[in-house]
Order: structure tokens, then C-alpha cells, then sequence
């Protein structure tokens, strides 16, 4: 029994950004006995990176250790009542494949977090959110096998310690475990959330009264293609920052300084600002710097044009960081896992 290898392998289609890298090691991870094998093998003593669909990560030069590609495939209902359905998916598969999946069956819950990059396995890492629901909100349980030991252990939404774009798994235990499969608890009878962003526009617009979740869907997917570029054509991470968290009290202080900044209130007293509008406030939007920029639809997005190395999309990510701080007195921090 063996899994497949490959050495020294170039990891440029293996990011979304498309960063050039080569690896000293990649290696496909197709079935749960491939885990244990690599376990065995003592593989993770050594420097390594788990991925998915390469779509959080920035490589800032050759990556001289094993990559490990979660390549774990299958999805299907396991349960069911009255009310809900529990869909529990693989670690390997595509996040928004396992939308359409759910959506196509019309079991609510996941259509705000359609087109979303990366795959099932990223998702409960860092809580995908978006359009004003997150992962946890439908997170059930999840399979993990621990990398040092090749014990197999299922976390609940506590064990999980869920926050904004983070959980357990990139804190305490994180790079301990290879996310196998996640159970979601969805709804028959979907509750339709377009409060946030433009979905209310685009319904209207569509003369659609009363959505589906199918129309949530159609109306996500076409909000974020006429603002996020493909990274299969502009090479990208999605959202590069996180947005910050601060302070009502500083909010309020801003606020009279820029009348127009966007917030939205928090747990704890804390009030959030896009980090997309601050860094356009600070003349980003559009701009290039040699084969890295800004997004000309959304500042928030962070581009390779084609040859961009890793460090200069960091140098950017910190010019923009700087500019922001210097302005606002506000810190926004990396969405995106700097790998080295």
C-alpha cells in the first residue's frame, strides 16, 4: 500500500494566487488509509503543510518540506427528521459544489456562503462566513485524525471554539490534525437571510418577492463574480484581511472624522468596519505596484498580474497595513496563511 508522491513539484497550480513554489515533497491524500500510512511513515516529522484547494494560503518562496493535499472525496445525507437534514461531506471536496449540492435539494442554511474558494475541510479551520451567516451557524460535528498519533477524534461546535475567521484549528491545535469529513445540520424549512450587502438589490432587480434559497444562491454567486476576480484568470486568496474589530468608543471618534465609515456592531462592545472600504479610503483600490495590486472592483482583494512572487504581494499586504494604521489608528490583520 502506498499513496502517491511526487518530488520537487511545482505548486504554482496548487495556490490560487499562483504563486510560483517548488516543494521538496507533494502528496495526495485519497482515502482515510493514506493518513494512517503517512502516520506510520512518521511523514509529519517532518516539515510539512496540509492543504486543500490552495485558496488561503501565500507562499513566499520554495516550500522545502511535504505538502500534504487533502484529496478526500464523497458527500450524502446521514440523517434526517421532520425539520432537518444532517449532510456530512468529505474533507477534500469543493466547498461551493457542496452548496449547489444542498441548495439543489433545498435544504436552507449554506446559499449565503455560495462561490466561497477552497474546499469542506478549510471551512470550519477559519469559519467561513459571508453575506451575514457563518459556518458555525449550521457546523454540526466534524472528523479529524491527529497527525501524531493517527487517532481519529470527532469535535462538537464547542470543541471547535469557534470566533470571526477562526477556530481551534488555527490556534491551540493548529497543524495537529487533517480535517476529514464535516457534518452540517441544514433545514428543511430555510430561513432566507438577505439583509446584508447587495442580495436585496439584486433580488429587486430581478423583480424576485419572495426568494428562495436557490435565488440567495443565484444572487450571491453574481454579487461576488462582479467583484472578485477569477483566480483561475487573475491569480488571488479572496479576502486578504480580516475585518477589524474596534472599539464603540473609538468608532464613535471616527465617525466624526468620516461621517460615511460603514460599521456594524458586535459582541462585547466592539463595532466592525469593512477593511475593504478602509484600505480604499486610503487610495488602494486599482493600484498597482509591478505584478501585485489592489483589485480595481475590490480593494479588499489582493492580485498577482501574472508574475508576482510571494514577497511582493506581502510587501504590499504591509504597505496597505501601514497606510491604514497611519490614517485610521486601526490594525487589520491577514485573512490569508502566510506559508514560508
Amino acid at each position: 500500500m502506498a499513496f502517491e508522491r511526487f518530488k520537487n513539484l511545482q505548486l504554482k497550480n496548487y495556490n490560487t494566487f499562483g504563486i510560483p513554489s517548488i516543494a521538496k515533497e507533494l502528496i495526495l491524500i485519497n482515502n482515510i488509509d493514506d493518513i494512517f500510512l503517512a502516520v506510520n511513515q512518521e511523514i509529519f516529522t517532518h516539515k510539512h503543510l496540509i492543504i486543500g484547494g490552495g485558496s488561503n494560503i501565500l507562499l513566499d518562496g520554495d516550500y522545502d518540506g511535504i505538502v500534504i493535499k487533502n484529496n478526500l472525496k464523497g458527500k450524502q445525507v446521514i440523517h434526517e427528521d421532520d425539520d432537518f437534514v444532517w449532510v456530512k461531506a468529505a474533507g477534500g471536496e469543493v466547498w461551493h459544489e457542496l452548496v449547489m449540492y444542498c441548495v439543489d435539494r433545498n435544504l436552507g442554511g449554506i446559499e449565503n456562503l455560495s462561490l466561497i474558494p477552497g474546499t469542506v475541510g478549510a471551512a470550519p479551520m477559519q469559519n467561513i462566513g459571508a453575506y451575514g451567516v457563518e459556518l458555525t451557524d449550521v457546523f454540526e460535528t466534524l472528523e479529524a485524525i491527529d497527525i501524531l498519533t493517527g487517532e481519529l477524534k470527532l469535535f462538537s461546535k464547542a470543541d471547535c471554539a469557534f470566533g470571526y475567521r477562526t477556530s481551534v484549528f488555527k490556534t491551540n491545535l493548529k497543524g495537529r490534525y487533517i480535517i476529514t469529513a464535516v457534518t452540517l445540520k441544514l433545514s428543511k424549512h430555510p430561513l432566507i437571510k438577505m439583509q446584508y450587502g447587495a442580495i436585496k438589490d439584486v433580488l429587486a432587480a430581478q423583480q424576485i418577492d419572495a426568494p428562495t434559497i436557490k435565488d440567495i444562491s443565484n444572487a450571491v454567486i453574481a454579487i461576488r463574480s462582479s467583484k472578485l476576480p477569477d483566480p483561475k484568470i487573475l491569480g488571488n486568496a479572496g479576502s486578504f484581511f480580516k475585518n477589524p474589530e474596534i472599539s464603540s468608543l473609538q468608532y464613535g471618534e471616527l465617525k466624526l472624522v468620516y461621517p460615511e465609515m460603514p460599521g456594524f456592531p458586535t459582541q462585547n462592545n466592539l463595532t466592525k468596519v469593512p477593511a475593504g472600504w478602509l484600505i480604499e479610503q486610503c487610495g488602494w483600490k486599482g493600484k498597482r505596484i509591478g505584478n501585485s495590486g489592489a483589485h480595481k472592483d475590490q480593494a479588499l482583494v489582493l492580485v498577482n498580474y501574472g508574475n508576482a512572487t510571494g514577497q511582493e504581494i506581502i510587501a504590499l499586504a504591509e504597505a496597505i497595513q501601514q497606510s491604514v494604521l497611519e490614517k485610521f489608528g486601526i490594525t487589520i490583520l491577514p485573512e490569508v496563511n502566510l506559508i514560508s
